[in-house]
């Protein structure tokens, strides 16, 4: 009898934590959900400004020293005044569905992704792939990410002024010599540091 009990418990337990999971991840899938209309409205920067805050990241604008972490404290004033030049996605939940947020940046000149849970190689892909970012982007940190493999590495090529790069306790590095080389290779001013045992 006491063994049913125990199982009964056991379940119970399981399920409970499997419905908590399930609730923020669709949580988090809400939170990164586009509005372009929004986007239009506000401008690029204060829309993946308040995306980021949102999910949980900070951003720093073009002039200002002081990192924005809270999503009621952003600052106001005219459309357009704050551009963004720095996002600290560290324990954030941005995922590759919000990513058309960066669409429009133009002055963002340091990323990191640190602690990510969901960023993954198409995350990586993507923001290679914007153009304004591969222009500005010349800093980026990308520590924890867990779903990141050589493929979304490979994919910073793209980022042609990204001149420091720093990646640690990424376990899905298999061809840790070939990625680091293949960056090299297509970005000979790039300085990397690793820390990936």
């Amino acid at each position: 009898m006491m063994r049913l009990l125990v199982k009964a418990v056991q379940s119970a337990i399981k399920q409970r934590e499997s419905s908590r999971r399930h609730f923020w991840g669709w949580l988090n899938a809400v939170f990164n959900k586009v509005d372009y209309e929004r986007i239009k409205a506000v401008g690029p920067d204060r829309a993946a400004s308040e995306w980021l805050l949102r999910c949980g990241a900070k951003v720093r604008f073009l002039g200002l020293d002081r990192w924005h972490g809270d999503y009621n404290a952003l600052p106001t004033g005219p459309l357009g005044r704050f551009k963004i030049q720095a996002i600290d996605a560290t324990d954030s939940c941005i995922m590759y569905r919000g990513f058309d947020h960066l669409e429009g940046l133009q002055y963002v000149e340091e990323v990191k992704l640190n602690k990510c849970t969901y960023i993954e190689d198409t995350c990586l892909e993507r923001l290679s792939s914007l153009e304004n970012l591969q222009r500005s982007v010349f800093m980026m940190e990308v520590v924890s990410c867990g779903n990141v493999t050589d493929k979304g590495l490979v994919a910073l090529h793209k980022l042609r002024n990204l001149e420091y790069l720093f990646l640690s306790d990424l376990p899905g590095i298999k061809d840790k010599e070939n990625t680091v080389e293949r960056l090299k290779t297509a970005l000979p001013r790039l300085d990397i540091h690793l820390d990936l045992n």
